[in-house]
């Protein structure tokens, strides 16, 4: 039974995708309107605004309260989403590694954690650049949390 309907749901995309590319719309049911929880990010010095709503880390999904997907744990080569984490400049914000309009931009994200090193005072991080440069000059470490967030960009604000 599970090939039938797996065969039936790979035959229903080929058919809506067939449909789409010949310029028809992808049906995707009644639209409705419905406010969710944004955030806001740095990316090259200015913010935008994003949704989180799928995660890699069981633990993360619970604490955040969004949608668990062991399937993210497999993707590799996502753009990094950077978190501080401990001290950090007043009114710090997470820092993307890409944004819409880029050739990188995913709504993927590897999160990497970033730690101030002791006897550094922490300043306003607003970009990926300027967290490399300063984890190069040894200020600061990033570490690789091998957790996948599934956060879209959905307004760049320049």
């Amino acid at each position: 039974m599970t090939r039938k309907i797996a065969l039936a749901a790979v035959t229903l995309f080929a058919l809506t995708a067939t449909a789409y590319a010949a310029g028809g719309s992808l049906l995707l049911g009644p639209a409705s309107m419905a406010q969710e929880k944004t955030f806001r990010g740095f990316y090259d010095a200015h913010k935008d605004v994003y949704l989180v709503t799928d995660v890699s880390s069981k633990a993360q999904a619970t604490a955040l309260g969004i949608n668990f997907s062991a399937a993210l744990a497999t993707v590799k080569g996502a753009p990094a989403q950077y978190f501080v984490n401990g001290r950090a400049a007043a009114g710090q914000l997470a820092v993307f590694g890409s944004e819409p309009g880029e050739k990188d931009y995913n709504p993927l994200w590897e999160e990497k954690f970033v730690t101030w090193k002791a006897g550094v005072t922490p300043v306003m991080l607003t970009s990926d650049n300027q967290i490399n440069a300063l984890a190069k000059k040894g200020k600061l470490t990033v570490r690789d949390a091998h957790i996948v967030l599934n956060a879209p960009i959905t307004k760049v604000m320049k």
